[in-house]
């Protein structure tokens, strides 16, 4: 059910004669439709490469990435222009200026001079600069040519001609989607061809996204990230070609002899990965573990484990432990890693291999016994795989909420002679994880983390080596729930001192907290107030400085609002290092003694300055010029209204459609995702709004809300969601619709749809069952509907374990005869996120209550099937058909 969210790219159709033509099969007596789309996960992919995407506005000075010098004095960056132009700017911290970095109309009309070429200051063949060691001269680099700049006299020559030939860029066929491999890179495109070449992001749910073109004999440059993939395609709508980015300097250079040679690669149904262990060129995985000193190894044989001396003369094998078994075995195995953190085809070690931590002077070991459990599978039909005509079978390791996971525990042998330390259990009785975390530095203490089934209880244990004594040094308990599970709150730092940074949410909002190890207690709080620690960016053991990014801390700004902030060991020095009036991001100087911050909102084009490490104002390097985007559409806004109780401020955003009239009447529609994990309408600038811009295209009023039960309020906010996934805000998410439409008199609130996916897929129906009053009609995509149904480590995050009856009352499948409106349920057949049985299962409970509802399979479609182009268009038709859009 938890989903990362795509972060831009519009759905764009296919033009209707490639649509796939799709049959509805009545099924009158029971009253409802099912629908399957032959759109397979190859067709699709073929499609994509074909559609043909609108131009997509673009926002110029909008990323500042900064070249420093030596003595972190200055920097240098390019900034992007409009009409594919650009800017070399000169920054000066210590005169907090800056300028030009040089004359480029002078610059401009030498080289023309020179090369006897037209060259325009906005489009110097420049990409990069090299500043002399006393600043007094500027080598410029082209991709073919270097020149010589005199600062002083303005005098330009050049220097030298590169002869030899670019790095040839790997092109390839067909397009596939993007997947975050790194950090942000910059592209230059340089076209070598007679004619003008589209420039098209597949998005990282495969769907294409315009970033405009790059004219014939040009060159443009374009920000993107190391593994998103780039479809390069002709004016009338040909693909030409795809490329990836990757680390380091791309140089895209587009000409006939390189797209010659573009390379086909066949798409293939997935495989199961070989074992680690015989992959290619990795070397083989260890069958024994060593200690420290290298006397002692550690193997498993027929699940015992056993000790091989070899010190001196003494070389024996002494076995350690005699009650283990297949089920209750010391070998170090993958199953947990395969049921509860979903990597699924992960292979085990080989099976000698114990799970052991030696202590640093290899004096004791410490072995986890594992009692295994049989894996749940999850299986599923590929009825149309891309190599083969006959349907296949798959299937895929998956816990569930309540099912027995694999549990280690800790057993403690001294050595030479391998006598066994018992450890008490007492501390860790239940464990959902129970991890090693390190030993202390005279190695005579280890740490263990344990997380107790139901994620009300977290430890941070010691263990004495000498006698197996267990002690808790942090002992966290919570009524409702830590949210330990995917490190959403989870902080466990060790300090210099003997001391650990430990995040809670004890006060009521998540803060750092000081603890002695030695005694268990705490010496301060780090961070206190009314607003929320969201995570650390770095620690500075040796200043003892925490620097942190916090949200809510800006009391007159958006709650949501993330600031830069650092603070002391000891909690004072506090300070709030961010201003403006949106969610920030800062990248320092190589020295830490200033920080370039970009902060943005929704409705804010992006403002990015340079700063002090103390926070204070140095000068702002650019406020992006989004015209563009400003001139096709308005921008979402933003409001604010009251939640449930009358008093808590719900925060939410409101797109209009294209061409709206303020004197007709829209239905509205909401986009929900209320998964508890995070916050979840969006704060920073987008230029892209995928598919909130496609429904309100259609002429609806599309709105996002964060009601009670999501993250990153006060935990009495987050709690709403407790054993109550049902609730998803829906009481405050009304409340905050019909206040706005009391300012927005063109919302009609007797038309309101509701629609999402994973979660959010649950929340749309749930819609239908618990406020059929006031939703009329949603589309659920692959939703959770029974949470008994889904993955082990988020559901019992939030709903504990099953057994009295919650889950089911919780359970869109237990109320499905609750429903009222027009509903229209989506599922990818190969999902692997959310076990597409859920839906089915919410099919049939909704067959037997004999109600009228839509159904839509996707064969080939894994997670998310609504977010390709033919799922999108059938979840905006049938909202816009149902809600009476444009009349």
């Amino acid at each position: 059910m938890h989903m990362t969210r795509p972060a831009t790219s519009p759905a764009t159709d296919a033009p209707d004669h490639r649509r796939s033509k799709c049959r509805a099969c009545e099924a009158n007596r029971i009253g409802f439709r099912i629908t399957f789309s032959i759109l397979s996960a190859a067709v699709s992919l073929a499609l994509l490469t074909e559609i043909s995407s609108a131009q997509t506005p673009q926002v110029y000075r909008d990323r500042v990435e900064p070249h420093w010098f030596a003595d972190n004095t200055m920097f240098w960056y390019r900034v992007r222009l409009p009409r594919n132009q650009s800017e070399f700017v000169l920054v000066d911290v210590q005169k907090r200026t800056r300028v030009a970095a040089f004359d480029h109309a002078a610059v401009a009309q030498a080289m023309s001079k020179e090369t006897s070429k037209q060259v325009t200051a906005g489009r110097l063949p420049i990409q990069t600069l090299e500043f002399s060691s006393d600043g007094s001269s500027i080598t410029l680099k082209g991709r073919t040519e270097t020149w010589h700049l005199d600062r002083m006299s303005g005098a330009i020559s050049l220097a030298s001609k590169q002869s030899q030939r670019p790095k040839e860029t790997a092109f390839f066929m067909p397009a596939r989607k993007s997947i975050d491999r790194g950090g942000d890179v910059e592209l230059q495109l340089v076209n070598q061809l007679k004619e003008n070449v589209q420039l098209i992001w597949m998005g990282r749910d495969g769907n294409p996204v315009s970033y405009g073109r790059v004219d014939a004999g040009a060159e443009r440059t374009q920000h993107t990230f190391v593994g998103h993939i780039w479809l390069l395609k002709s004016e009338g709508g040909k693909s030409l070609a795809c490329f990836e980015a990757f680390p380091g300097r791309n140089e895209i250079v587009i000409s006939e002899e390189a797209l010659e040679k573009t390379k086909t690669i066949r798409p293939q149904s997935p495989k199961p990965a070989p074992p680690r262990r015989t992959r290619p060129g990795r070397a083989p995985a260890p069958r024994v573990a060593f200690s420290p000193d290298r006397k002692f190894s550690a193997e498993v044989q027929d699940h015992n484990l056993h000790l091989v001396v070899n010190t001196g003369g003494d070389s024996r094998n002494v076995q350690l432990s005699s009650d283990a078994t297949e089920e209750n075995s010391f070998q170090k195995d993958a199953s947990r890693a395969r049921l509860v953190q979903m990597q699924y085809g992960l292979q085990d070690p080989p099976s000698t291999l114990p799970d052991v931590r030696w202590s640093p002077k290899s004096e004791v070991v410490v072995a986890f016994q594992t009692k295994r459990v049989p894996e749940r599978r999850v299986y599923y039909v590929e009825s149309t795989p891309r190599d083969q005509l006959q349907p296949r079978l798959q299937s895929y390791p998956y816990a569930k909420p309540g099912d027995p996971i694999p549990v280690s525990w800790p057993r403690l042998f001294r050595l030479p002679d391998g006598d066994e330390i018992p450890v008490s259990r007492d501390l860790f009785p239940n464990p959902f994880q129970l991890s090693f975390q390190r030993w202390s530095d005279d190695g005579e203490r280890f740490y263990l983390l344990y997380n107790e089934r139901g994620h009300q209880n977290v430890r941070v244990l010691e263990v004495n080596t000498a006698d197996g004594a267990v002690r808790a040094i942090v002992d966290e308990h919570s009524s409702t729930f830590i949210q330990y599970s995917d490190r959403g709150k989870f902080v466990m730092e060790w300090l210099p001192d003997n001391q650990l940074l430990w995040a809670s949410e004890r006060s009521g909002w998540n803060h750092l907290y000081r603890y002695d190890v030695a005694d268990g207690k705490v010496i301060n709080a780090v961070t206190s107030g009314d607003w929320n620690m969201k995570r650390i960016e770095r620690i500075d053991r040796d200043r003892k400085v925490i620097w942190f990014y916090a949200v809510g801390v800006k009391k007159d700004q958006d709650p949501y609002h993330e600031h830069f902030c650092c603070v002391n060991f000891d909690g004072s020095g506090f300070q709030v290092l961010t201003e403006g009036d949106g969610t920030h991001q800062v990248q320092f100087s190589p020295d830490r003694k200033y920080l370039i911050d970009r902060w943005s909102r929704v409705d804010h084009p992006p403002v990015t300055e340079l700063r002090t490490v103390e926070g204070a104002a140095v000068v702002t390097l650019e406020t992006a010029d989004a015209s563009e985007v400003k001139a096709v559409r308005p921008l979402p806004i933003r409001f604010t209204a009251k939640g449930r109780d009358g008093q808590t401020d719900i925060w939410g955003i409101i797109h209009l459609p294209l061409n709206y009239d303020p004197a007709r009447k829209y239905p509205v529609v909401e986009n929900i995702y209320a998964g508890p994990h995070d916050h979840h309408v969006p704060k920073a600038f987008r230029t892209r709004w995928r598919h909130q811009h496609q429904i309100a295209d259609r002429g609806i009023i599309v709105v996002q809300i964060d009601g009670m039960g999501t993250g990153w309020r006060s935990k009495k906010f987050h709690d709403v969601c407790y054993r109550n996934l049902r609730d998803a805000g829906f009481p405050d998410r009304i409340a905050w619709m019909k206040s706005a439409a009391k300012k927005f008199t063109p919302m009609d609130l007797s038309r309101v749809g509701i629609y999402g996916g994973s979660a959010g897929g649950q929340n749309a129906m749930a819609a239908l069952l618990w406020h059929g009053a006031f939703y009329k009609a949603a589309v659920a995509d692959c939703g959770c509907h029974d949470n008994r149904m889904d993955k082990i480590w988020w559901n019992e995050q939030w709903m504990g374990v099953p057994g009295d009856g919650v889950y089911a009352a919780n359970s869109n499948s237990e109320n499905a005869y609750r429903l009222q409106g027009n509903l229209m349920l989506v599922v990818g057949e190969l999902d692997r996120n959310v076990d597409p049985a859920s839906t089915m299962q919410v099919v049939s409970k909704l067959v037997r209550a004999n109600k009228d509802f839509d159904f839509l399979i996707v064969p080939g479609a894994g997670h998310g099937a609504c977010e390709g182009p033919y799922g999108s268009r059938r979840r905006a038709d049938f909202l816009a058909r149902h809600l009476g859009a444009g009349s």
